[in-house]
């Protein structure tokens, strides 16, 4: 990840082990083809397998869908997710998930990337 992304220190503190990824196969496979459509397979292949071989990195299997993101059906993954792993957030700044500051259960804070980065200091 390039050193002036504004997604770096999210990045790092993951490397670091100063916070827990938690992951399904399903956002993996979805990790690896965004990394590969802005980089190469090669470099997504790579970096799969680095975050697959972190000690923090929390692999999840999810056993009931909430479904309670109906504009993006995709982007309840992260939701399940979530929910399954007992995360303390979600960081994103897709405006599907703002669906979610109305649902009082399951509760599942959303925080934008700038909010996030605040927390990590």
């Amino acid at each position: 990840m390039p050193k002036k992304s504004r997604h770096r220190k999210v990045f790092d503190a993951i490397i670091n082990g100063k916070i827990e990824l938690c992951v399904t196969t399903d956002i993996l496979n979805e990790y690896h083809e965004i990394i590969g459509q802005k980089t190469t397979p090669q470099i997504a292949d790579t970096l799969t397998t680095y975050l697959l071989n972190l000690p923090n990195l929390l692999k999840v299997e999810v056993y009931y869908r909430w479904d309670l993101i109906k504009e993006d059906y995709d982007d309840n993954k992260f939701v399940d997710c979530a929910i399954s792993a007992g995360a303390e957030c979600i960081v994103s700044e897709d405006k599907h998930f703002k669906v979610l500051q109305n649902i009082d259960f399951p509760k599942v804070i959303v925080l934008k990337l700038l909010e996030f980065t605040k927390t990590l200091k």
